[in-house]
């Protein structure tokens, strides 16, 4: 990315750099934003200069300790919206920044890879702090070892695909109760219950894009009415499109009655609980040490 050449540039003495910051949301959105006084292009992306985008420098260490830093920028319906931040779209957005000269933007380095952590709100502003890649490591990794199952349904780990017939539904919604209720038609091809512990996901509307985990799926006067365990960031309306997924509680009979996957279950049902080893010696007529179940 002519690193070698920025660096010659930057021996010269009479430099002509700037910054500029690539964000990703999770989403798939990109935006560009930049500290200098026109807009750049490069990388496949225009890096705009209307932003008001501004960084604090990089505090940058060897071994596995954490690059953080914090950016700061306005607010602008064309960029960084209050509503989208409020509603977690740039949540855990990746971020990438870099040096760049601006008489000739191939000569470029990256200084900060990472993503958006805590973004806090001003009347006319917004500070995001900037986590390095070597937060992730921070965070607990490893197998528990328990009855139910450890994987999320449709993951690599349990491989049970959603698609599938009989476990979606699109429909719109009916009636609101605040952004964490709302019903929708009966969907009779579903039984009672068939989405608690699934997932809403918005399919339009000023929610789209979002989703929520659902706690409860039930019937009250002739519609289903879904609840979710925490409200959605944004408005929800009658007439808005919502995918609702089948629940799965990571039982072992669910997983082999409701999903026909019990080949891929990630529990160990046949685990003793911890009274177990103070049980007294069993008098039943079978000891041959077979399945508990």
């Amino acid at each position: 990315m002519g690193a070698a050449e920025l660096h010659a540039h930057l021996a010269g003495g009479l430099t002509t750099v700037v910054r500029c910051w690539a964000l990703t949301r999770r989403d798939g959105l990109r935006l560009g934003f930049t500290d200098h006084d026109r807009a750049l292009s490069f990388d496949g992306l225009e890096f705009r200069a209307d932003s008001g985008l501004s960084a604090k420098a990089v505090q940058q260490a060897t071994g596995l300790s954490v690059d953080n830093s914090e950016a700061m920028g306005a607010l602008s319906d064309a960029s960084l919206s209050e509503a989208d931040i409020e509603a977690g779209r740039f949540d855990d957005a990746e971020l990438v920044a870099w040096l760049v000269n601006w008489a000739d933007v191939s000569q470029r380095r990256i200084l900060f890879r990472g993503t958006l952590g805590q973004i806090r709100r001003g009347p006319s502003a917004f500070h995001a702090e900037l986590r390095g890649l070597t937060e992730r490591l921070n965070r607990p990794l490893g197998r528990v070892y328990h009855k139910s199952c450890a994987a999320v349904l449709g993951d690599a780990a349990c491989k049970f695909d959603l698609k599938t017939a009989g476990y979606l539904a699109e429909t719109d919604i009916i009636s609101v109760d605040g952004s964490q209720s709302l019903s929708v038609a009966l969907l009779p091809g579903f039984e009672l219950g068939w989405f608690s512990r699934g997932r809403l996901e918005m399919l339009s509307g000023a929610a789209a894009g979002l989703s929520g985990g659902i706690k409860r799926d039930r019937h009250i006067d002739g519609l289903r009415v879904i609840d979710l365990w925490e409200p959605l960031r944004a408005p929800l309306a009658p007439g808005d499109r919502v995918r609702l997924t089948a629940g799965c509680d990571k039982m072992f009979e669910s997983c082999q009655f409701k999903f026909n996957n019990i080949i891929n279950f990630q529990g160990f049902p046949d685990v003793p609980e911890e009274d177990w080893m103070l049980t007294h010696a069993s008098s039943a007529s079978v000891t041959d040490g077979g399945s508990r179940r």
